[in-house]
Formats: C-alpha cells, structure tokens, sequence
C-alpha cells in the first residue's frame, strides 16, 4: 500500500505546489492558452482541433409499425441501457493498454453496423437484442474520450475541454431530431421501409466515415502517440509529456493487487461517483417532453405533426448548449425547482408554461464535463485509477437512473470533495512548511491556522473517521517523500 500512498501524495505535492506558485492572468480566465507559451498555444490549438434515435423513432411511427404496448419502449431503453453500464468501467481500462485510436473507432464502426441493423428488427425481441449490443458497443464512447482528454489537459485547461465536448451530447439529438424529420417526410415508405427505418440507416452509415476518420486523427495519450508529420511532432509531443510531468498526471502502469485494492481505499470513488448520480438524476423530466407532445394526438385529431414532435424539443438542446457548468449549488436548486413547477403544472391547460420549463430542464447540464474533469485532476497520480474512477461515474449514474430518477441533490457531495480537496492541499502545504526547518520534522501542530483551514481539518477529520469505518485509508504527508519534477513520460 506504500506505493498507493506515494502515487496520491505526489499528485496533491505537484498539483497544489504548482497551484501555489502558478500566477494567472486575467486573461487566462477566459481562455487559458492566452498567458503561454507559444509553441505550447500552437500545440493546444492543434489539440483542441481533435477532439437518443430510439426515442425520435419511437414516436415517429416504430411503435405503431412493431405493435409496441405499454412498457415495450421501457425495455427497450433498459436493454441499451444494461449493454451500456455493462461495458464502461472494462472498456476504459482496457484503454490503459490498447491505444484508443484503434479502439475508440473501432467501437464506433461496431455501433454503426448495429444501428442498421435496428432498421431490419421484425418485432420486439429483434429490437431489444439489438439495442443490447448497441449499448455495449456506445459503452466505450463518452467516458474514454473523457479519459483521453484528461490524458493531455492540465488543470486550469480540462474543465473548458470536457465541458466543450459534452456539447457533443446536445448537438447530436438536436441533428437526430432533424434527421428524423427529413427522413419521415421524404422518405417514409420509400423502397418499402418506414421512415423510422431510414433514421437508423442513415445514422449508421453517416458514422462510417467518420469512425474510420477516427483512426487517422484521434490521438492516443502522449506517451504512446506515434510522432508524425501532419498529426503531432516529435517536439509537440515532448511538450506533451512535459506539461503531464509538470503535475503529475502519470502514464499507464502495470497492473498490481495493491493497484486494484487502491481503487477502493482512497476517498475519490466514494464522493465523486454519488456526485456524478446524483447530478445525472436531475434531469429526468427533460426527455419526457417528446412523449408530453405525443400525447396530445388521439386516433381521431392530430395536433403535433411527427416533424413537429421530433423538431419542438430541440429547444432544449440549444438551452444545454450555451449553459456549461452551472455551479453543483445553482445545479441541485434549479433541478429541484423545476421538477416541482412541472409537477404542478396541468398538462393540458398550461401549455405554453409546461413547455418553457421543459426547456429549462437542460440549463445544469454542464456540470457532467465539470465534474469528470474534476475526477481527472484529483486521480492524476494513478492513470488506471483515473480511467476507473471516470468509468464509474458515469456508470452507476446509469444504473441508478433505472430506480432512482428523482434523487437530484448533489450538494452534500460536491461539498464534501472540495473539504477533502481542500484537507489535501492543506497537508502539502504544512509539509512544505516541515520541510524547510532544519531538521526536517514535520511539527504541524505548530502552523498557523487559519479560521476557515481549521474547520476544513476538523470536518475532514470527522469524515476521514468515517472512511475509516468503511475501511478506507488516509491520505496523511510523509516528510520521507520527495517530488521527482524532472519526472517524464516512459516512451
């Protein structure tokens, strides 16, 4: 367990050494290349270059033409949804040793086969087997590019990226909703297919091309991507490498017994994955509009259009879009206020109010790339922990949103990993303070406290007491250990 220790201090030692001693502009606030270098700007530029059919179908004509009833669409859903909590956490190890370039793509190409696949489903059971396989093979998508991403980041620089790239999960329904409108007017019951039919192959093939792409220009992480011409150089990647080694954020490393346990015996898992359900829970009510709409049709009146009901929801994908990373604090009231404002609200008499509070439903959506970043930072020190810790998060925020859709409170948790956050970078600092007297002891009772540090030690304190019973150990400074910052990347 030593070295388990060594790895996690050495990430709080560089993090908040570097932290202390860091002074950013006020430019950089607003985007943080502006204050560095430029070979380093150049290189981030080149970085940042790189970087929910189902339910469209479902109420554009899958459920009339496949006879689907009652919780047919429930379990349908939940078969994706087992294939995809089933393949995250193995899928984003098995990064740690298989480049992601061929993986990642890979994996992409899989979905799209599977997606057309979907268009050929007779009945029920096609469609639940299929829509298995193609969670499996999404598994591998959001939380290895989130990993990927924290592979390459420093601190000041991550938060902006995942947020951005978590964009991605807006724009793609948005583009899915008018695809599905397209294919439904133009081409519902051409060539004997049903317009559904068409949204699934048409998605398939569009990805092809753009997984394949995927094995061109997807880097892998800095200390196994290949120097070349056109993608990285060789000098861009020794930046990248170095930026890495600055704080400490450390390559792949074998696989150990002590490794594994370690994945369990440090705070992290413990706070930042009920974060992450917890969030993820609070937007239950979002993807209920398209079947509020739906609803208002009978087998004698239509009041919404099928490219209506699939194009006035996108609404709530712009909002998403231009609101990235609202506080946890504002995330947890406005996702408990809304809900409660659409529970009140009649169905059918207050329509235009039902329909804006729909579309807030999405403003703290951003707090997924926030709060994956943040677990990239915290687990730099050990990259197959950090690689578990992402794939967890967002895997039992799928398994709990099977059960427990409503639970949408995450500030208890949030708060508590900053205070353990902030427990961390209070010790680095009193170590640092040791270490300069001569001889060398460690003599904290004798720091200086401020107010605010000394209820932080106090509260961490009776939470490590209760890590404790869970069998978790601490984190507590070694005056022994010394931060190698010449480290750099194994080749």
């Amino acid at each position: 367990m030593s070295s388990l220790k060594n790895q996690d201090q050495n990430s709080i030692n560089s993090t908040y050494s570097a932290e202390a001693k860091y002074k950013r502009s006020w430019g950089s606030y607003i985007w943080d290349t502006w204050d560095k270098s430029p070979e380093e700007r150049r290189f981030l530029t080149k970085l940042d270059s790189y970087q929910q059919n189902i339910t469209n179908a479902y109420v554009s004509g899958m459920q009339e033409d496949l006879h689907l009833v009652g919780n047919d669409l429930n379990y349908i859903t939940t078969a994706w949804t087992c294939g995809y909590v089933i393949g995250q956490i193995p899928s984003n190890l098995l990064i740690t040793r298989i480049r992601p370039s061929l993986w990642i793509p890979a994996m992409e190409v899989l979905w799209s086969v599977l997606t057309v696949l979907l268009s050929t489903s007779k009945n029920f059971t096609h469609l639940v087997v299929i829509r298995f396989f193609v969670g499996l093979a999404e598994s591998t998508f959001y939380p290895a590019m989130q990993y990927v991403i924290g592979s390459w980041y420093k601190t000041d620089e991550l938060g902006k990226r995942a947020c951005i790239f978590h964009v991605a999960s807006a724009i793609g329904p948005m583009f899915s909703g008018f695809l599905q409108t397209a294919a439904y007017n133009g081409l519902n019951e051409v060539h004997g297919l049903a317009g559904w039919k068409w949204l699934f192959i048409i998605d398939g093939i569009i990805t092809i091309p753009i997984a394949l792409l995927g094995f061109l220009v997807m880097p892998d992480l800095p200390n196994n991507t290949r120097p070349s011409k056109w993608l990285y150089t060789e000098a861009q990647l020794e930046i990248a490498n170095k930026r890495m080694a600055e704080i400490n954020r450390k390559p792949p490393s074998k696989f150990t017994k002590a490794k594994i346990l370690g994945f369990f015996t440090t705070w992290h898992i413990y706070t930042l994955v009920p974060l992450y359900i917890l969030f993820n829970n609070g937007g239950g009510p979002a993807s209920s509009m398209i079947f509020w709409l739906k609803s208002f049709n009978t087998p004698t009146k239509t009041v919404y259009t099928v490219g209506q009901i699939n194009i006035y929801p996108l609404g709530q994908n712009v909002v998403q879009v231009h609101c990235l990373g609202p506080g946890s604090q504002m995330q947890s009231t406005w996702s408990m206020i809304i809900c409660i404002l659409l529970a009140v609200t009649p169905l059918y008499t207050h329509i235009a109010r039902r329909w804006a509070l729909y579309y807030m439903t999405t403003v703290p959506a951003g707090m997924s790339g926030l709060i994956l970043a943040w677990a990239n930072e915290l687990t730099g020190a050990d990259s197959e922990k950090r690689s578990f810790v992402v794939a967890s998060c967002n895997m039992w925020a799928y398994v709990m949103q099977a059960w427990l859709p409503m639970w949408n409170n995450p500030v208890f948790f949030a708060f508590l990993t900053y205070l353990l956050q902030r427990r961390d970078a209070r010790r680095q600092r009193s170590l640092e303070k040791s270490q300069s007297t001569p001889d060398n002891g460690i003599r904290v009772e004798g720091l200086p406290y401020e107010g605010t540090e000394l209820l932080i030690d106090v509260v961490a304190g009776k939470i490590e007491g209760f890590f404790g019973l869970l069998g978790c150990k601490a984190q507590k400074p070694d005056a022994r250990m010394s931060q190698d910052k010449d480290a750099t990347y194994s080749s």
